[in-house]
């Protein structure tokens, strides 16, 4: 081959040769502009999220709102707790006190049963006294009796375990009490046992003899 052809040659197959990277760069450049737009539109998706989120002004309405809440219910949930802790302190020791009730129950049977046998002496003063201090012991904490005798009849305070027919007085009118009741503070330690006044019921007059007779078809 001479010299000429050769350079010919060559300068053929470098020919093609640039061809081919400039097709190559032609396809990069196309592929970076292809990618460039979604790259842009992904951005802008991004910032019409942030968007969609409240103002600063709402977001501090907002704390605002839970904050007064939660200092509500911190509130409330601490006057609950002190009323509970001065319950337990006032009536903590109510079922004590239920215990302690029938045994005054017998002191004041027992007082009675002596005056209505006439009986006197040291040993009835000395129930007596016994009796009395039981009162002023349980009286400071808080126990008391009710007054129930006369007065009207009240299911929060009263048992009612009898009704009786009585004159001259109203009806629903305590007449009689088995047992007194007691009060701890505000609070009802035991509901007085008593017998209730109702109306006197009316008795039927009987038939006269004639209109027994037409009644039941009897003729003289």
């Amino acid at each position: 081959m001479s010299l000429s052809s050769y350079w010919s040659f060559m300068t053929q197959q470098t020919g093609k040769g640039k061809s081919m990277f400039s097709n190559e760069e032609t396809t990069e450049e196309a592929t970076a502009e292809e990618v460039g737009p979604q790259e842009h539109s992904t951005e802008d998706t991004t910032g019409n999220t942030s968007e969609c989120d409240g103002t600063p002004e709402e977001e501090l309405q907002i704390s605002q709102d839970k904050y007064l809440r939660l200092a509500a219910e911190f509130e409330n949930y601490k006057r609950r707790a002190q009323r509970d802790q001065s319950d337990s302190i006032r009536f903590g020791s109510e079922s004590l006190l239920k215990n302690l009730l029938p045994i005054i129950d017998n002191l004041e049977r027992a007082i009675q049963c002596a005056k209505d046998a006439g009986t006197s002496g040291p040993l009835l003063e000395g129930v007596e006294l016994t009796h009395k201090q039981f009162l002023e012991t349980v009286g400071k904490v808080g126990v008391r009796q009710l007054s129930t005798t006369g007065n009207s009849f009240d299911p929060a305070i009263h048992q009612a375990v009898a009704q009786v027919e009585s004159e001259g007085v109203d009806p629903n009118t305590v007449i009689e009490e088995f047992q007194k009741g007691y009060l701890l503070h505000d609070r009802i330690l035991r509901p007085a046992m008593v017998s209730v006044a109702k109306e006197k019921s009316e008795m039927a007059e009987p038939c006269s003899t004639e209109e027994s007779g037409e009644e039941g078809g009897i003729h003289v």
